[in-house]
């Protein structure tokens, strides 16, 4: 009988435990509370260009992000990690094996995680590598851990060629400044709406021996800009 008890608190605690974590994890995904002001708006517009730059001129955007993750204080350890997105393989088109320079026969790996910072994902990205161009301890770590691809191949000293680069979304509405700065509110008892996407990159990866060996999609989230607005 007693037994039976401590068996179903046991079960209890850990529901009310699953629950809580849950919950942490749903509260650190909400969106980040900006006031919709003129200022705030070109605050979120100069961040996201801020490190869509940074992104743009890295070598490793997971570096930059765990970079970014730690000034902006949006996890107490600001460590990048790679949750795997389990799914159907998309496979790597014939414009994406020119870019890797192989042939229609030569195998070509896909993974998609999710780049997350805390509780936080901060970018969505999708890696179409070359297996034989990595090692045998590359390939064992992307198919069986969280290790983000740039600290998995940082052993090849990569280095990124952007071949495409969007803004998804403006804090801005178009022809902005040719408006009048007293037509926007200077304040608002309301919050920024924000989208999940604010902006986008696909680049090639090379070695330092200058081989293409991965192609990545990477799609940057609202979740970037979860912390206070400058004041």
């Amino acid at each position: 009988m007693i037994v039976r008890r401590d068996r179903s608190r046991h079960r209890l605690w850990l529901t009310a435990a699953c629950v809580a974590l849950v919950c942490e994890a749903v509260a650190g995904q909400g969106a980040p509370a900006w006031p919709d002001t003129y200022e705030a708006r070109v605050q979120a517009l100069a961040l996201i260009q801020t490190l869509n730059a940074k992104i743009l001129s890295s070598r490793s955007a997971t570096t930059t992000l765990e970079a970014w993750c730690r000034d902006h204080k949006l996890a107490d350890t600001p460590t990048i990690v790679a949750d795997l997105v389990r799914g159907t393989p998309t496979p790597a088109t014939p414009e994406q094996r020119q870019r890797l320079q192989v042939n229609e026969h030569e195998p070509i790996t896909y993974r998609r995680v999710h780049l997350r910072c805390g509780a936080r994902v901060l970018s969505e990205a999708e890696n179409w590598y070359v297996p034989a161009r990595l090692t045998a301890a590359m390939n064992r770590i992307l198919e069986t851990t969280d290790t983000p691809f740039g600290r998995a191949v940082a052993e090849l000293e990569p280095y990124r060629q952007t071949v495409g680069a969007r803004l998804l979304w403006s804090p801005l509405p178009e022809g902005w400044e040719t408006q009048t700065a007293a037509r926007m509110p200077k304040s608002s008892a309301r919050s920024l709406t924000m989208p999940d996407a604010l902006f986008a990159h696909r680049a090639i990866l090379y070695s330092r021996e200058h081989m293409p060996f991965a192609e990545v999609s990477e799609v940057y989230q609202r979740q970037v800009l979860a912390f206070p607005p400058p004041r």
